[in-house]
């Protein structure tokens, strides 16, 4: 049981940290479809960062993570701009915006990786192997009967995350910026008449979404891939975006969806152990994540209600 709420937790998080980034750029009025792109490249920048600085921190070294949570996360923000850039600027059609934006992080950083490799470090590769991180077990907590499985093992970036999505939810639904970029999404003519920037506030949804979408993208490639590679766009973007829309762009209940994710995925895994399944077996059930959405999308789609101005253009001479 433990097993399986260790790795649910571990892989809930990082679809948690990139949803709350696509409910900021959503609720402000813009579809953001480009959260793999965003997470791959920030991921790239991170372990691009963490190969760099082994050999001089140490592979086991604290200020190691964060500075790689930091690069990635900077990493993901700059590559956010081409999306806002696009779509607030330039108005493009923002589905085919964050396609675009998709494609291009997953050939650039593809091609980017194997030139590093074969120039620097004389490998053929499209990785970089940077390992797992160190993982620590919370000591009281770990002893709560059954949920104290969730504070065993812990990666140093679900700490993190824990603590920026908690920041997030307080600037998102307790601060006036928050009410701003809700009132995008929701009546943006209001918001400017009332003498708010609706692009500026839009240009800087899309960044706080560059920024969380990569962090979740290097707690994937340090923890559960433990290499960047193009595996890392494996539609953990995807994923993140119909926690959202389930979580009814709201980020409590979009926790609660990523939760059932990450344990679903955990359980099935841990169920093929069990029963001595063959290793294809394994890799059908991993699935169960993708099927619970076809699920969840059919019993709940009709409840949701996106945010009204989700994907329209702003023209402040209109009203």
């Amino acid at each position: 049981m433990d097993t399986v709420l260790i790795d649910g937790l571990s892989f809930a998080l990082p679809l948690l940290i990139m949803a709350i980034g696509g409910i900021y750029c959503e609720r402000s009025g813009v579809t953001m479809l480009a959260l793999e792109g965003l997470q791959g490249f920030g991921a790239f920048t991170g372990s691009l960062t963490v190969i760099l600085l082994v050999p001089r921190l140490g592979a086991g070294s604290p200020a190691l993570i964060y500075i790689a949570m930091a690069v990635s996360m900077a990493g993901g923000l700059a590559f956010s701009l081409i999306h806002a850039a696009l779509c607030v600027k330039f108005r493009a059609q923002q589905v085919i915006s964050g396609v675009a934006v998709n494609t291009m992080a997953m050939a650039l950083t593809t091609f980017l990786t194997s030139v590093i490799n074969s120039t620097f470090f004389g490998d053929s590769s499209n990785k970089f192997q940077i390992g797992v991180s160190n993982r620590f077990t919370v000591p009281l907590l770990s002893r709560i009967p059954v949920l104290g499985g969730f504070f065993k093992n812990m990666y140093p970036f679900e700490v993190a995350i824990l603590v920026v999505a908690f920041i997030a939810w307080y600037l998102l639904y307790k601060t006036r910026f928050g009410l701003r970029l809700r009132a995008c999404g929701e009546a943006p003519h209001s918001l400017d008449a009332a003498g708010g920037d609706v692009g500026r506030t839009r240009v800087i949804a899309v960044m706080i979404c560059g920024a969380l979408s990569g962090l979740g993208g290097i707690f994937l490639a340090y923890s559960i891939s433990a290499n960047f590679s193009p595996a890392i766009y494996m539609g953990y973007g995807f994923l993140s975006i119909a926690a959202l829309i389930f979580g009814n762009w709201k980020i409590l209940p979009t926790f609660g969806v990523c939760m059932f994710f990450g344990l679903a995925k955990s359980g099935g895994y841990r169920l093929c152990l069990m029963l001595g399944l063959p290793s294809n077996y394994t890799d059908l059930l991993l699935v169960l994540p993708y099927v619970s959405t076809l699920l969840l999308l059919v019993f709940f789609s009709r409840h949701n209600h996106p945010p009204r101005a989700l994907g329209e253009f702003f023209d402040k001479g209109k009203r």
